[in-house]
């Protein structure tokens, strides 16, 4: 999908930072696309990362100048001289895993996304492989960063159907909090969202992303999760047009949204060139679930602010009219 341009043009954000001095390595390959912050600290432990032919050591300040390596493999690391931010959403099944490689050989979710030449997607936090919906991907690895990070209080919004009873004082608990064995844990907002009996849904928000915390949380109350689905991750909703096992590219006003968001200015998503758009145009036509009718509209559902911060059970944010998912 083309994306759109604000009626005033976003500025190509280039970062000071690298043409003044050298950086910390993980700001700098972050921005080139490489990886997360997170995921960099990851490579940088585990001793995959060299710069120079040397290990990287804590702190250790590179500049593009320097020869980055991953597992013998060299990285390409020009483009952190300027900012390229494209966002994908994507409709994940059931089946796929969040990582790039999987050990076993399952699915992953980067299977079906396009392919870029000098850039890399980086996934914008998790969703285990029985959880369906919303996955954000970026080009940014610091949009990526600020947005997964606890500090910036990002929401998460889901869609669970609880197989138990489910009565008001556990609602409260739920609210309030529950120490799990990796601490305190809450939902900021629970709303009943239909059904009856022992199987009804719900929709909670929290507001960081814990392994399985959303499971976790109800099976701390004696009930179980049988079906899981994001809708939601801070400002962008998953449209009911995007079917599963689909993605689609946010224009320029949804990527100016989300940078907002976690305080970053404005960056003009390049222009695809006619061969990049026709492969683009190839592969999702490969994509499963591709329905052949249009709906009506073809805007994401965004919101122009920051969710506040809660203070005990927040408001839910406005949303888009949505069919509680069966099954």
């Amino acid at each position: 999908m083309a994306a759109e341009r604000p009626n005033k043009p976003a500025r190509p954000a280039k970062d000071n930072a690298s043409q003044g001095g050298p950086e910390r390595i993980q700001k700098l390959l972050a921005r080139a696309g490489i990886g997360s912050r997170r995921e960099i600290e990851g490579w940088m432990e585990a001793g995959r990362l060299l710069v120079n032919g040397q290990p990287v050591a804590p702190g250790q300040k590179a500049t593009v100048e320097d020869r980055f390596e991953l597992d013998g493999k060299r990285l390409e690391v020009s483009g952190a001289a300027e900012v390229m931010r494209r966002v994908l959403i994507y409709n994940k099944p059931e089946g796929e895993v969040t990582t790039r490689k999987d050990p076993e050989g399952r699915p992953t979710v980067f299977d079906r996304l396009p392919r870029l030449k000098e850039h890399r997607w980086i996934s914008i936090g998790r969703l285990d492989i029985n959880t369906t919906g919303l996955v954000l991907f970026t080009t940014d690895g610091e949009l990526a960063n600020r947005l997964m990070h606890p500090s910036n209080q990002i929401d998460r919004e889901y869609a669970v159907r609880i197989f138990g009873e489910v009565d008001d004082a556990m609602i409260e608990r739920l609210l309030q909090g529950v120490l799990l064995e990796d601490g305190m844990a809450k939902f900021t907002d629970i709303s009943p969202a239909g059904g009856s009996g022992i199987n009804r849904w719900f929709h909670v928000t929290l507001l960081e992303g814990r392994n399985r915390e959303v499971r976790r949380l109800w099976e701390s109350q004696g009930v179980r999760v049988s079906r899981l689905k994001r809708v939601r991750y801070g400002p962008i909703f998953l449209p009911s047009r995007l079917t599963v096992g689909k993605w689609e590219e946010l224009d320029q006003r949804a990527v100016d949204t989300l940078s907002r968001t976690v305080g970053l200015e404005a960056v003009e998503i390049p222009q695809k060139t006619p061969n990049e758009k026709a492969a683009h145009d190839r592969q999702r036509r490969k994509s499963p679930g591709r329905s052949g009718k249009k709906t009506p509209g073809n805007k994401w559902a965004v919101s122009d602010t920051k969710p506040a911060k809660p203070a005990g059970r927040a408001p839910r944010p406005e949303r888009a009219r949505s069919k509680t998912p069966r099954g």
